[in-house]
């Protein structure tokens, strides 16, 4: 696995770099943004672990960019975690955020949570398969909510027959949606079952998840249940 690391503090870099490699990650790194971005377009990454922070283009911008092109696994580093930061992140499609300075077990948590999302288990897409959205016994793969198509099987989805490109954390999440509709899901559970998270985490990965999804599939095809969660429409 090769991890993407683009992080200015030349200190903070070379100790990322030599934990990550510890537990058997190819690092390359960069101490800009703009030096990142010529990194990610020459070379295949399974990750990227991005500094928010960056000189000549910060990590927001940097985020937008792979955005463009790519749905490799995106993890943001903040210096201070606030609100605005966080929410810049996961705006701009970064899929988890982490809080400088993190613990190696942590930072290395989160990214193998990141990793098994991008490859998704067979045994998880067999349980999201409702008999009611069957649209024909042929091909029990597919799930069908009015023009919105999931192949649970090939992993792709379509929206009125044209194909919508998909993070892997928001293939999670359509998925766990798809699995139990007409369910309203917490945003703890979703954190557990989409996230991967042992332990309670910042719902507001949940929430601006959903609102990028929601651009892609339909605003009003995911509900908001104020108090409790999320549901997908049947």
């Amino acid at each position: 696995m090769t991890i993407l690391l683009v992080e200015d503090d030349e200190v903070i870099r070379r100790s990322v770099t030599m934990a990550l490699e510890r537990y058997g990650y190819r690092v390359m790194s960069a101490g800009d943004g703009l030096t990142g971005l010529e990194l990610f377009r020459e070379g295949r990454h399974d990750l990227l672990l991005l500094d928010v922070m960056l000189p000549g283009l910060d990590g927001i911008g940097l985020c937008r960019r792979i955005r463009e092109t790519s749905m490799d696994p995106v993890l943001m580093m903040s210096a201070r975690g606030d609100a605005l930061e966080v929410v810049s992140g996961l705006e701009a499609g970064a899929d988890d955020y982490v809080v400088k300075p993190v613990d190696t077990a942590v930072l290395v948590a989160r990214i193998r949570s990141l990793l098994r999302r991008a490859v998704y288990a067979p045994a998880q897409a067999d349980r999201a398969r409702p008999e009611r959205h069957r649209p024909d016994d042929r091909d029990p793969a597919l799930l069908v909510f009015g023009d919105l198509t999931i192949d649970t099987a090939g992993l792709e989805v379509s929206l009125a027959g044209r194909p919508v490109a998909l993070a892997p954390t928001e293939l999670r999440l359509l998925l766990e949606f798809a699995a139990h509709p007409g369910t309203v899901l917490d945003r703890q559970a979703l954190l557990r079952n989409v996230w991967d998270y042992g332990w309670d985490g910042d719902s507001r990965v949940v929430d601006l998840c959903v609102q990028r999804l929601r651009k892609k599939i339909g605003a009003d095809r995911i509900e908001t249940v104020r108090g409790f969660g999320y549901k997908l429409r049947r």
